[in-house]
């Protein structure tokens, strides 16, 4: 029940009840909604201001798990950066030197980074040189990532055909040193058995005991398997490729065939002493690019050092050939 008011009439000297106008009651209304709702919104503005609320602070939280976890990309994208200059640093000065190719310039490692402003939408936050700095590594790691990749796949294509480069150019002697009897002449002006006059004599003979096994000194195809009436008698000359070409000449038996796919250190006929010979031997040559060369230069598979150097004095030596 509403409370009465009354209050002192001093002309009537009466107490009387208060009585309060539609009118007024509305404007004392108005005035205190207006008032209070002024008080309200500046409490919730300082409240704002200082406090956060439960959705802010939620919101915070995961801007912080955010920035945390940018700046551990950031930390990973350094060390990525790392490691990608190591195997660059290894692609140049290893592997390309090995390969004998040209290191890549810094411009084919960097093409294609940098040039226009595309960041620009990362711009105006808070975060934004953070944002910026990190996707920038991300996308220049990702470029020289796949320069590597495509360098790799480049050194890898040189480094098989090296390798069948390498298993194709003569490197072991045609003979084992286990049958092998002496050196019977190398490389060079040598006395014939024959005319007993200087002729050339453009490979080493091997001397051995007859059908001793010959040996295939490179991967190759046969190129010829017949008797040669030039004084080589039955003789296989093999395509090495990369220019290489080797001749095996004064056999007994021929096992290889023209046209065979021979791999180094296969039994392609045996030692005999067919056409201009005095004695059983294997009379070896290595012909680069039509031109005929010392085979001393090439047995680096099958002999030590000391061997080697052995078999180079002996090869040397002026003496009389055995073809």
């Amino acid at each position: 029940m509403p409370k009465v008011k009354y209050y002192f009439n001093t002309h009537s000297l009466k107490y009387e009840k208060v009585v309060i106008s539609l009118k007024k009651k509305l404007t004392r209304g108005l005035v205190f909604f207006f008032t209070a709702s002024v008080f309200a919104t500046a409490i919730m503005l300082i409240a704002y201001q200082v406090f956060d609320s439960p959705k802010e602070k939620r919101l915070k939280r995961e801007i912080d798990e955010y920035k945390l976890q940018i700046t551990r990309l950031n930390t990973r994208a350094n060390q990525m950066d790392g490691v990608i200059r190591n195997l660059r640093e290894r692609d140049d000065d290893i592997y390309r030197v090995i390969m004998e190719a040209e290191p890549l310039s810094d411009e084919v490692r960097n093409a294609g980074y940098g040039g226009v402003n595309k960041y620009r939408e990362l711009e105006g936050y808070d975060n934004s040189e953070l944002l910026i700095e990190t996707t920038k590594k991300f996308d220049k790691l990702s470029k020289q990532m796949y320069v590597q990749s495509k360098s790799f796949d480049e050194v890898f294509a040189m480094a098989k055909n090296k390798a069948q480069m390498l298993a194709s150019i003569p490197a072991i002697q045609p003979i084992s040193n286990k049958y092998l009897n002496m050196l019977g002449s190398g490389f060079g002006w040598r006395i014939d058995p024959i005319y007993k006059t200087q002729s050339m004599h453009t490979g080493i003979d091997f001397t051995a005991q007859p059908g001793t096994p010959i040996y295939a000194t490179g991967n190759g195809t046969v190129a010829s398997a017949e008797f040669d009436n030039g004084g080589y008698g039955y003789c296989v000359k093999i395509d090495h490729g990369y220019g290489y070409v080797t001749l095996y000449g004064h056999m007994s038996e021929m096992k290889a065939v023209a046209g065979q796919k021979v791999k180094r250190g296969e039994v392609i006929g045996f030692v005999g002493s067919t056409g201009k010979s005095t004695g059983p031997h294997c009379h070896y040559e290595i012909i680069k690019n039509g031109v005929k060369i010392n085979p001393i230069n090439f047995f680096f598979s099958d002999l030590t050092p000391a061997d080697y150097e052995k078999m180079r004095q002996i090869s040397a030596q002026q003496n009389q050939a055995f073809d």
